[in-house]
């Protein structure tokens, strides 16, 4: 059922996926236990398909349970915890809440340097996200320096055809020309 979910959520296909993960949550947190990590993970599908939807404050309500959640029950720094957390931060960006999606995002990625390793690639797709958070919070030379960062990085990882690479290359162009045009 969780695959189908999946499959549901990735067409957009939005009221079939959340009937699923509904299912999917209660059976699991009926079978499995509230704090099993796979309980978690069906409760961070369904806020997914919550922020998928644009609907902030259900996605949130569960974001904040499964990252308090893996926080005690797997650690703070267990790569389930980070994802949770970098989940959240998304939410928070989409919203424009910028200072909140920056303090969780620099806090995931200095454990993720930390705890991963500085060129592992959930730690390079967290600074790229850090640099948006800081691109729509105006400070353009601080992003511009971390994508860049982050874009070499992925291109000596990932691979210079990996879509998280030619999306940062995409991302800088555009940011690059931003600021001739300002400039001008």
């Amino acid at each position: 059922m969780a695959n189908q979910a999946s499959t549901y959520r990735n067409q957009g296909r939005w009221k079939e996926a959340e009937e699923l993960e509904v299912q999917v949550m209660e059976t699991s947190a009926r079978v499995l236990g509230k704090e099993h990590p796979d309980t978690l993970t069906s409760m961070a599908n369904q806020a997914s398909t919550y922020r998928n939807q644009g609907r902030w404050k259900e996605a949130e309500e569960l974001e904040v349970q499964v990252m308090e959640t893996s926080a005690r029950v797997l650690g703070k720094e267990h790569p389930s915890t980070l994802t949770s957390m970098a989940n959240q931060a998304s939410t928070y960006r989409n919203q424009g809440r910028w200072k909140e999606a920056e303090e969780l995002e620099v806090q995931v990625m200095e454990t993720r340097k930390r705890v991963l390793g500085k060129e592992h690639p959930s730690t390079l797709t967290i600074m790229a996200n850090l640099a948006f958070t800081l691109k729509s919070q105006g400070r353009n030379r601080e992003a511009m320096l971390l994508l860049e960062k982050s874009f070499k990085l992925q291109k000596r990882v990932l691979g210079p055809q990996h879509p998280y690479t030619t999306s940062s290359l995409k991302a800088l162009n555009e940011w690059q020309l931003g600021n001739i045009e300002i400039e001008d």
